[in-house]
């Protein structure tokens, strides 16, 4: 019985997109997916648990590849076709899906191991260690794209902008250190004299005893009378 694909089903295994589950057992999953020519296809896929066991993994892709094997030399219709199939970390295998018939659970069969593998059946079934794991094995991520590789002319068109600008910016150093030795630096000039008007002098009084200036031809004369001396005695001064 189909049902919808739970939190953690693969959207994709290889070309096939997954649209259901088909069945869930303890050694991996099968879903009902769709091919890119719109053929539906039964694909198995792993448990977690038992994609890590290498030796689980081991039986599952040796039945997987003697089925495509068989199926090429013979034509066998015991097993289904193989379509395809892919034996990485997270093992699966697609075949034709027929409602009611063998799909590819057949191959999840390998995987278990039941009773004693030497004589008969003393003790109780094996049981592996992953076996409570019910999570589907999902493949790696894709690498990341490798980064675009550049064209000789890009790379060539990138040079020549690069020593573009590189020139331009030596042109400018090398003009301005010119134009700084070539230039004196500019002279301040001088602030404009202030003028401050002041007032004619005014001409002190005489004392007494003493005689203005008189103007006369040779220059000016000043002659002094001391008291109790005559007109006559005085010298120039």
């Amino acid at each position: 019985m189909a049902t919808p694909l739970q939190y953690g089903d693969p959207p994709h295994l290889g070309p096939f997109v997954l649209q259901a589950r088909l069945m869930t057992g303890p050694a991996g999953l099968v879903y009902l997916g769709q091919g890119p020519d719109g053929r539906a296809v039964s694909v198995a896929l792993l448990t977690r648990g038992a994609a890590l066991d290498p030796a689980a993994r081991d039986r599952f892709v040796t039945a997987a590849r003697e089925a495509e094997r068989r199926g090429r030399r013979r034509g066998s219709r015991a097993a289904p076709t193989v379509l395809a199939m892919d034996g990485g970390p997270a093992p699966w295998v697609a075949v034709p899906y027929a409602p009611g018939g063998a799909g590819a659970e057949r191959f999840l069969e390998p995987v278990m191991v039941s009773g004693m593998l030497l004589g008969d059946r003393n003790g109780p079934d094996f049981v592996p260690y992953w076996l409570g794991d019910r999570d589907p094995a999902l493949p790696a991520p894709a690498p990341p794209a490798p980064p675009p590789v550049m064209t000789g002319r890009t790379v060539g068109l990138a040079a020549a902008l690069l020593g573009t600008l590189v020139t331009l910016m030596i042109v400018m150093a090398w003009l301005l250190l010119f134009r700084m030795e070539s230039d004196p630096p500019p002279i301040r000039p001088l602030p404009p004299p202030v003028v401050v008007p002041t007032p004619p002098p005014t001409p002190a009084s005489p004392r007494p005893g003493e005689q203005s200036p008189t103007p006369s031809q040779g220059g000016t004369e000043r002659r002094t009378t001391l008291p109790g001396q005559d007109d006559d005695i005085g010298g120039d001064i």
